[in-house]
Order: structure tokens, then sequence, then C-alpha cells
């Protein structure tokens, strides 16, 4: 290696290292500079720390829904007539959430269920606050199953 004098801009106090690197074919050129910079590193590594900077692990607040929470539950956890429950499971309905946004004619639509099934329902949403017709902005959430399974470790 050599060392001489260089210049950035007008500045005159830099030095250049100048390597020259033989190799004996058992390795190929580049993996020798690779190799060589590496022991170089290690050399200079008592004065200077070459580890790069951790970035500071910025951890989001847990976002809580903006909207009420008993939205989250599976409408398996209502008390509900069989009959119900099944023109539910039929309708796809899985989160009171899916429930709430339809309304009593759409409800009254699908098959086997009636006026009896609709008032049961309506009186167990009333008991939790809630209506059938109801617009929830952003539903279904996009980690509904991670949220839901949470409120029933609350629970």
């Amino acid at each position: 290696y050599s060392v001489s004098t260089a210049r950035e801009g007008k500045a005159l106090d830099y030095d250049k290292l100048t390597m020259e690197i033989e190799t004996n074919g058992s390795i190929s050129a580049e993996d020798a500079v690779a190799y060589s910079a590496r022991i170089f590193q290690d050399q200079l590594s008592m004065f200077v720390n070459f580890d790069e900077p951790e970035e500071p692990v910025v951890r989001e607040a847990p976002i809580e829904p903006e909207f009420n929470k008993s939205l989250l539950r599976k409408v398996d956890e209502l008390e509900l007539s069989v009959r119900s429950m099944n023109c539910l499971k039929n309708d796809n309905i899985i989160y009171i959430g899916d429930l709430v946004q339809k309304s009593e004619g759409e409800m009254l639509r699908t098959p086997n269920f009636g006026r009896k099934s609709l008032n049961e329902i309506k009186e167990v949403l009333t008991g939790m606050s809630l209506y059938l017709g109801m617009e929830i902005p952003n539903w279904p959430p996009d980690n509904i199953a991670e949220l839901s399974k949470k409120l029933e470790e609350a629970i």
C-alpha cells in the first residue's frame, strides 16, 4: 500500500490510500479485494466504530376501532333461536357489525327468516344499543379477525 496527499476541492489536508492486491488465482480478484477490505476494516475497528447506527424502533400505538366494540363480536355469541342463527349463517353474517348494516327489508328477504326472527334480533340489538340499518364507516376493518380475538380474550 501507499499513502499520498489528496486534494478535495481547495483543501489539501486529505490522504489517499492506494492498496495493491496480488492473488495467486485461488480466489478471484473481486473476492481478494473484498477480503482485504474486511481485514482492513477489522484493523481499523479499534479506532472507529463501523457498526451501523441502530434506527430507533417506532412502535405504533394500537389503533382502537372507531366503532362500538360489540360490532366485533360474532353472532354466535348472541342468544338467538336456532332458526334465526341458521338464517344468519346461511346469509354469511359472521359478526354483529355485518348484521347491523342489514336493513329490516334485507333481513326479511333472507330465506326462512320471518317477522318473529326479525323481532328477536331487533330486541337483542336494542339491548346492546345497536339497531338494524346502521351505517358503519370502514367496516369491515382489515384486521377484523385479530380485533375480534383480542375482544374475546378481554372478556
